[in-house]
């Protein structure tokens, strides 16, 4: 039996006809009647779910017109008002509403999606627009009816790989199905993960961001499944593929593999979570992310280092908040040795304790902690509870305290003193001088 191809934009002239007719003005009524109720539904929406303040929101954003929900409610009032429609009249003006609509809640979703998952990916602008231009083109070609003669077309050209015969329309459609179902995962995933990790503080954040990050790969793979299924590549090819991926992991990527590993057992684990401060390799500061293959430490002086993750396992961590978030410091002043010991102590214990974030509880502490060579070495400990705001800045403002008490009481920081020996030696006797010759 054979078959026609689709004759593009066949009635167009019946169609321009349509938009002088007064029965238009009954379809952009009722496009007029879907748009307040779609506002008016979403606005209820956002108040019941209470999204007022979510301004990273895909359905709602940081307006109601910038998120997916509007758009979205609009084409299915827009659906069912041209359903109704055209059992009254000729159609006209929901031939362009609809398309355009589409095209609207794809790049309404697109953009969100991307938007959400990767905020300060550098590429997503230039993927933004991509999307964009491909939406309103197809949008066009479905208005003005070439979309059907394209895609007869496209599935002309045709190729055989192997058992498989590809046409270009089937590559088309696959990839546009697999960006489609990759889109919906990152919107999943980011939607688990903005709900897991609201108010989690402490050890619920490091187990819920581990949970985050397995539903984020997961729902990955399975869309990268789902995908390269729609694009007509047989999966069970794949398991020659996989057999050389295990044993590349094994051998060439086993590092990547047991940072990944390690990740999701620090995590499991909460042996280090996010907000603690840590000591590694010598770098100490607050564990501001934990991601599947490596862990940012931020240090009380802005630095950043990134550790792979494997480290923190096969390596000794010293955890300085893992059961108390209180930490110890200590200043070291000399002082003359005929200094008062009783009016230095009180007087570097005042200096402490001038400061809100040292605790009173428990107190600054004061020890004669060494006979130096140049004077008196008195230990100045005391604790402070919020290390994350910084170590060496309370550490100097105790120091100008301690350096002005003691001198407003004339205690005297010695320098360093040293006793110069000089030995003096007897002159050396020059020997007697040889007589001169005498004449005979």
């Amino acid at each position: 039996m054979a078959t026609t191809a689709p004759q593009p934009i066949d009635d167009i002239g019946r169609w321009l006809e349509g938009f002088t007719q007064p029965t238009v003005l009954v379809e952009l009524a009722a496009l007029v009647v879907c748009i307040a109720l779609a506002w008016g539904l979403s606005w209820a929406l956002r108040n019941v779910l209470r999204m007022q303040d979510e301004k990273t929101s895909v359905l709602f954003g940081r307006r109601l017109i910038d998120g997916a929900m509007f758009p979205l409610v609009l084409l299915l009032l827009a659906y069912v008002a041209r359903a109704i429609v055209t059992k009254l009249m000729p159609l006209a003006a929901f031939k362009v509403a609809i398309p355009v609509l589409v095209a609207l809640v794809v790049i309404r979703v697109g953009v969100k999606v991307l938007q959400v998952a990767f905020t300060t990916a550098p590429w997503v602008r230039a993927l933004e627009r991509t999307i964009s231009w491909m939406a309103w083109l197809a949008m066009v070609l479905w208005v003005s009816g070439l979309l059907p003669v394209i895609l007869a077309e496209l599935d002309d050209i045709s190729w055989k790989i192997g058992s498989t015969t590809l046409s270009l329309r089937t590559l088309i459609e696959g990839i546009v199905t697999a960006g489609a179902v990759l889109i919906l995962s990152l919107w999943v995933s980011s939607a688990i993960e903005t709900r897991l990790l609201r108010k989690a503080v402490g050890s619920d954040l490091s187990l819920r961001k581990a949970v985050s990050n397995a539903t984020r790969a997961l729902l990955m793979f399975v869309g990268l499944i789902i995908a390269l299924s729609a694009v007509g590549i047989d999966l069970t090819a794949l398991s020659v593929l996989g057999g050389a991926i295990g044993v590349g992991i094994g051998f060439g990527l086993q590092k990547l593999a047991s940072n990944y590993v390690s990740g999701f057992v620090i995590l499991a684990e909460r042996s280090m979570r996010i907000g603690d401060n840590v000591r590694v390799d010598n770098f100490e500061g607050r564990i501001t992310d934990i991601n599947a293959r490596y862990t940012v430490i931020r240090s009380p002086t802005g630095r950043e280092s990134i550790v792979p993750n494997e480290l923190l396992i096969i390596n000794r961590v010293e955890n300085l908040s893992l059961a108390d978030n209180r930490v110890w410091q200590s200043t070291v002043v000399s002082v003359a040795y005929d200094s008062d010991v009783a009016l230095v102590t009180s007087l570097l214990q005042a200096a402490a304790m001038e400061h809100a974030r040292v605790l009173k509880d428990p107190a600054p502490s004061v020890a004669l902690s060494n006979f130096g060579a140049d004077g008196l070495e008195f230990t100045l400990g005391y604790w402070i509870a919020d290390p994350e705001n910084g170590t060496l800045n309370i550490r100097s403002l105790i120091n100008f305290s301690v350096l002005s008490a003691l001198r407003e009481n004339g205690i005297e920081i010695p320098y360093p003193q040293r006793v110069l020996h000089v030995l003096r030696r007897p002159p050396r006797e020059e020997p007697p001088a040889a007589a001169p010759p005498s004449d005979s």
